[in-house]
């Protein structure tokens, strides 16, 4: 099996879901307004993931070439035993959550992360709201101290793929809380304050298997019943055309960067995604995109 594949290849397991998903908003959907399925925003997520689909798999003909390149220069031999897996599993874990939050707080990324948090939904179909510039803002970057550490590349992209499989189904609003879990796994409830423009919840719980991380780095806010999640970005992009969806953070950044002077254009490329580096100010209860 190509391990490059795994999305797609769970791909009817994901619309199965999405069916029961939409069956369930269409008896019960006025307990979750924002949840509710509407085509031109499905459409527009089936069209990102298209094209993200398409921009990672030509991606990943010259990252697997660096991958490997970077295998030849490995600390260690690592075999994969229940041992290695479950560090593994850690490890990517770990990466997957300096990912996640670097790229809410460095602008460069944030153009590419801005997509997945740009509906003003939150159901299933918004885990397939990708954009196909992650490869060029550098996601693929997080995975290579575990390759020099000695994990075998296939195994570590493996992880990754099956990492963002599980993060599929933290995508709803029907799932309550879930008990113990919520100390120790991404749930439902933590991810639907991770897609929160709310102020209290902007820039929390960027977990992707395990709320840990969050726990120990000090990012972690829990759901709360009195104040509910309002969804989107607090710039709001008004289309469902995905080519404006994937490049108008794009655009907007190059257009400021391009007439400053070298310093201030790294500033506004690799600063925060908002402030003074980037010239937007946001009110105070709008404090910056989620």
């Amino acid at each position: 099996m190509d391990v490059k594949l795994i999305l797609l290849y769970l791909a009817p397991l994901f619309l199965l879901f999405i069916g029961a998903e939409m069956w369930y908003l269409h008896r019960h959907g006025e307990h979750f307004p924002s949840a509710r399925y509407q085509w031109r925003d499905l459409l527009a997520n089936a069209a990102l993931a298209l094209m993200h689909q398409g921009g990672d798999l030509l991606a990943a003909l010259l990252i697997t070439q660096v991958y490997d390149a970077l295998w030849g220069w490995r600390l260690f031999e690592i075999p994969l035993t229940p041992g290695s897996v479950l560090l593994l599993f850690l490890l990517q874990d770990l990466c997957y959550w300096l990912f996640h939050f670097t790229s809410h707080h460095v602008r460069w990324l944030w153009a590419s992360h801005v997509v997945h948090h740009s509906s003003e939904r939150l159901n299933l179909s918004t885990a397939f709201r990708q954009s196909l510039m992650y490869p060029v803002s550098g996601m693929w970057l997080f995975w290579l101290p575990m390759i020099l550490l000695g994990f075998p590349p296939e195994a570590v992209v493996a992880t990754v793929l099956l990492s963002l499989a599980f993060q599929f189904f933290v995508h709803t609003q029907v799932v309550g809380r879930l008990g113990w879990l919520e100390w120790v796994l991404n749930t439902p409830s933590h991810h639907r304050v991770h897609h929160a423009s709310n102020p209290h919840y902007i820039d929390r719980n960027f977990a992707g298997v395990l709320i840990i991380w969050d726990r120990l780095f000090g990012t972690f806010v829990e759901e709360d019943p009195a104040e509910p999640c309002r969804y989107g970005i607090t710039k709001p992009i008004h289309s469902f055309n995905p080519i404006t969806l994937t490049f108008h953070e794009w655009r907007d950044m190059l257009s400021e960067a391009r007439p400053l002077p070298w310093r201030r254009k790294l500033a506004v490329l690799f600063g925060p995604p908002s402030g003074p580096a980037t010239a937007r100010q946001w009110p105070e209860h709008d404090e910056r995109e989620a």
